[in-house]
């Protein structure tokens, strides 16, 4: 009678079984996820972009950059239609909410947006599952993807759209001098606030559990960029660059002194803002309990 033969007890990683454990979401049956689940598989889809070859990430962001398009142009096109009908108030309220368009596009598409990336790519930075350097290789090929992108989409609404007959070159004036209307130091810290929403709405995505709560985060979080004037460098790189191709006033010169600001204010309100203090509070505590 042959005897059973003892199998050598595998070595588990507690981190590894609480990671698998978190991203199963369970009891998927609660209303909200804990902050733990969150962070996990915020950072799990962060990390995922590190996997993706350089050729489709930059596919992804130029996707981005061309969709959030939508938004601007909508913009435009409610504000012709407005002008001179309906109150001011009125007016702003309507092209704030058109704003959010573009947003919706890629947020809910999964596309590549720098001002996302902001936040969520440095989450694996901070759990050590990428480096530095990796991340700054993915934030220079989004951004260069969604740069490309508003070329495209600005070169149509600010050539074709007025010549259509659908948008006022006026309209793409008014919506440019809005964000181009301010010193630097004011674009930069405006900047900094919208990165913050946008690092907020990569966050709260995250933490919800349908769709529909996903479009409505987004509509939400995107309106209150829209509506306060404050700067996106994606989507205000299309409604700059628009009233550029346009001739609506104005120049390559006022583009490249939003685009440096905005940027730079973005990365600085989804870095510090969201993704160090979202981070940090939830690594406060080791986990001990799921």
């Amino acid at each position: 009678m042959s005897m059973p033969v003892s199998r050598p007890k595998r070595d588990i990683d507690p981190d590894s079984a609480i990671r698998e454990q978190l991203l199963r979401d369970e009891p998927e049956k609660e209303a909200q996820k804990s902050y733990h689940t969150v962070l996990e598989q915020h950072v799990e889809q962060a990390a995922e972009e590190y996997l993706r070859p350089a050729g489709g990430l930059l596919l992804s962001s130029f996707s981005a950059g061309m969709d959030i398009g939508f938004g601007p142009f909508v913009m435009a096109v409610i504000a012709t239609l407005a002008a001179g009908e309906l109150p001011r108030s009125v007016t702003d309220l309507l092209v704030a909410l058109a704003y959010t368009t573009g947003f919706v596009f890629v947020v809910i598409g999964r596309s590549a947006l720098f001002t996302e990336q902001t936040t969520s790519a440095v989450l694996p930075v901070l759990s050590r599952r990428a480096s530095v350097a990796d991340l700054l290789r993915v934030w220079g090929i989004v951004l260069a993807g969604n740069l490309a992108g508003t070329v495209i989409a600005a070169a149509f609404i600010g050539y074709v759209a007025p010549r259509h007959g659908i948008v006022q070159v006026s309209a793409l004036a008014a919506i440019a001098s809005k964000l181009l209307a301010h010193p630097w130091w004011i674009i930069l810290f405006s900047a900094i606030a919208a990165g913050w929403l946008m690092g907020l709405l990569a966050w709260l995505v995250v933490a919800a559990r349908d769709t529909i709560s996903q479009i409505a985060i987004v509509v939400m979080t995107t309106f209150v960029i829209g509506i306060a004037g404050l700067h996106h460098s994606i989507a205000g790189a299309v409604e700059v660059l628009m009233a550029v191709v346009a001739h609506a006033g104005p120049t390559l010169g006022d583009f490249g002194r939003f685009l440096l600001a905005a940027v730079v204010g973005n990365a600085i309100g989804g870095t510090v803002f969201v993704a160090l203090l979202k981070y940090g509070h939830v690594r406060a505590r080791r986990f001990n309990a799921v």
